[in-house]
């Protein structure tokens, strides 16, 4: 795209607009409009003699991250409509971690960690596409705002750095700022919320850790994100033998916030997991040690090691790497249509998981998500094998009128002339390694960077070409029907636990949200270097003296001691063991609870459906007190994913819902009518390149 033809955003200024200089953003926030309390007030006191804040007319949001942040935006597109003639709203945003980026996508990170998004396909601002009660107030891609001089270089199928997602965040906030209506005052404190408390008459105070108490709050939304959690009893008997023996174990984390400068050059180290994190682990521990990846004549990739790099051992329960995400030729807004998985279909689900008979996951929804990325599979594979000769679309009406796994579907297949070895498993995809056991470590080697350029080279295909990437690309276009029937106990407490949370979501994670294709080239000029070794599927640990032992049972002669163990993952959002004192305090003192589906306890933070109002132990829900994002995973499905442009994305038309719910209380007009919330609408979506088919 040619950044002059841009289409100018209104609202949202360019780059070379100088009416007022953009902040730098620091240790210490100054924007223009923004109000910073936190820096200067004394250290805690006692409650009596705490400093306060109080509003006639207020609310807190707590985080500042994207989620926070599109809150923000959506409190000040709607605030002219909501609040009274003439009233003033201040809306205190708390976060220690810089506004906009918040913690994860601060600025000051390693420049190698990158996101597993192209920079086209993300965005903090609502379009014409989102279903939304609020006004629509457009704004740039992260792609567009970085083609406007800012970040030179970055195309729009490029993966950005999550210091560049951190500029365009801190950017959008400051801009929601600058563009505020007159009636919308926003104070930042670059604190933590401690505890939240209620007066006689309604009101919430917020208790910050600079010993601030923001008093007299007639709303507060939590917007927290990825929350650090206490160990476990596994990860305590683990620490407590690092600590004996003089060892080193890191339990899951996000890298950034590690300090893995002790680990010396050359020292061996495990890396227990292999999906996201540990590509940044693996990022980390080689490029950022110095060592440089060089493109070959021949376009393989090779590692030129430092010297500095730790010697790299690695493992999981299937043993090899999440799949690489296809090369992005769907544009900014392409999107699979659902053939299947329609909204009628959806709301038979939805009304039958409310009268109380919900679906079974893999009954009678996996069919149809497995129909879906089967038919883009054959329709593909058929066009690219025929060419012009090809008429994949008869193929697909006749592959969709079949049952799935039906002998009807079979006998298409045989019709077609689709080989056995070219036809699709989701056995081969989920167990990958062969049924017998390796001979030895050099023989699974061999596999295994047979494998990695395999992918490497169906990822190259792309997304919509390649037959491969593009079905399961798929998984990832679906994920919004899936959460319109899966979540607020879409699904018996078994299927949830069972066949969503312990099968499907670590199967789509696999298979479908990996990263780019440049990380599984990289991965395997390490292992070429003799930088890392991938021991094999089931790994194991076990405790031996002064070392962690680990071996994969399926590849003799694959045992490794080494003395560092990093769990190579995010802990999973658990409201029972969050070390955060604010939910832990409400979940102790009764405010909240975690979400229950049949007796099944999913750990996510308990609300309501839209607009997501915080539960307590009796089950009912606080007028006052929202929250949505990743403390409700369990609730909600896959609440990490970030918002992509003019595709409808859930995240921006949930935000609005909880910043109109939250203006309305603030008005005193009550709450947002929740069946205005419930079900989308289509008529945005209708001359949208969002509803392009893709083969």
């Amino acid at each position: 795209m040619d950044p002059s033809a841009r289409v100018r955003h209104p609202g949202f200024r360019r780059h070379d607009e100088a009416d007022r200089p953009l902040p730098a953003f620091g240790p210490l926030l100054y924007a223009p409009g923004v109000t910073l309390l936190s820096a200067s007030l004394p250290a805690p006191r006692p409650s009596a003699s705490r400093p306060t804040v109080p509003d006639a007319t207020a609310l807190a949001l707590v985080g500042a991250g994207p989620r926070g942040t599109s809150v923000l935006e959506r409190l000040c597109a709607s605030a002219g409509e909501l609040l009274a003639p003439g009233a003033r709203l201040t809306v205190h945003v708390v976060d220690p971690a810089p506004p906009g980026a918040g913690h994860v996508w601060r600025t000051a990170q390693p420049g190698g960690l990158l996101m597993n998004t192209v920079a086209s396909q993300v965005t903090l601002f609502t379009d014409e596409s989102v279903d939304c009660s609020g006004p629509i107030r457009p704004g740039p891609s992260l792609y567009e705002w970085a083609a406007d001089g800012r970040e030179p270089g970055l195309g729009p199928d490029d993966y950005p750095t999550r210091a560049c997602y951190g500029r365009y965040l801190e950017w959008a906030f400051a801009e929601v700022v600058r563009t505020a209506p007159g009636s919308v005052r926003v104070r930042v404190h670059a604190a933590r919320a401690l505890r939240l408390d209620e007066t006689a008459d309604g009101h919430q105070t917020l208790v910050l850790d600079n010993g601030l108490e923001l008093n007299g709050l007639s709303a507060v939304v939590l917007a927290q994100g990825h929350l650090p959690a206490r160990a476990d009893r596994e990860e305590r008997r683990l620490a407590e033998h690092a600590a004996l023996y003089g060892l080193r174990h890191f339990p899951p984390a996000n890298p950034a916030d590690l300090d893995l400068t002790a680990i010396a050059p050359g020292e061996p180290v495990l890396l227990r997991g292999l999906g996201l994190n540990f590509f940044d682990h693996m990022a980390l521990l080689s490029g950022g040690r110095g060592g440089r990846y060089l493109r070959a004549p021949d376009g393989t990739l090779r590692y030129e090691p430092s010297g500095h790099e730790p010697r790299l051992y690695a493992g999981s329960r299937r043993g090899v790497p999440y799949q690489a995400r296809g090369d992005n030729a769907k544009g900014p807004y392409g999107r699979h249509a659902p053939a299947v998985l329609t909204d009628d279909v959806i709301a038979r689900f939805r009304k039958r998981a409310d009268s109380g008979d919900a679906p079974d996951f893999l009954d009678e929804i996996w069919p149809l998500v497995a129909k879906e990325v089967e038919t883009v599979y054959y329709t593909a594979l058929l066009a690219a094998r025929d060419g012009r000769r090809a008429r994949p679309e008869d193929f697909r009406e006749s592959f969709l009128a079949t049952t799935h796994r039906s002998p009807q579907e079979a006998a298409l297949l045989d019709e077609s002339g689709i080989a056995e070895a070219d036809r699709w498993s989701w056995d081969r995809l989920s167990r990958p390694h062969p049924a017998r056991a390796f001979a030895s470590p050099r023989a699974h080697r061999a596999w295994l960077l047979g494998r990695l350029r395999e992918d490497a080279a169906q990822a190259a295909l792309g997304n919509v070409a390649g037959p491969l990437k593009a079905a399961l690309d798929v998984l990832r276009d679906l994920r919004n029907e899936l959460r319109r029937i899966v979540d607020h106990g879409g699904l018996p407490g078994t299927s949830r636990r069972t066949h969503l949370d312990r099968w499907y979501t670590p199967l789509n994670a696999f298979l479908s949200i990996g990263p780019p294709r440049r990380r599984i080239e990289e991965m395997a000029a390490l292992i070429e270097a003799g930088v890392l070794d991938v021991l094999g599927p089931r790994l194991t640990v076990r405790l031996e003296g002064g070392a962690f032992l680990a071996h994969s049972p399926d590849v003799p002669g694959s045992d490794v001691r080494v003395t560092t163990l990093i769990e190579a993952r995010l802990p999973e959002p658990d409201l029972r063991r969050t070390a955060d004192d604010l939910l832990g305090r409400l979940l102790e003192t009764g405010g909240c609870r975690p979400h229950v589906i049949d007796g099944y306890e999913t750990g996510g933070l308990d609300v309501t459906r839209r607009p997501y109002r915080l539960i307590d132990r009796q089950g009912r829900a606080h007028p006052r007190r929202f929250a949505f994002g990743v403390p409700t995973e369990g609730v909600h499905w896959v609440t990490a994913a970030g918002a992509r442009p003019g595709v409808d994305s859930v995240t921006l038309s949930d935000a609005d819902a909880v910043a109109r719910a939250a203006l309305r209380v603030t008005a005193g007009s009550g709450a947002e009518p929740s069946t205005a919330e419930t079900e989308p609408r289509t008529d945005r979506m209708l001359n949208l390149q969002a509803l392009i088919r893709y083969p």
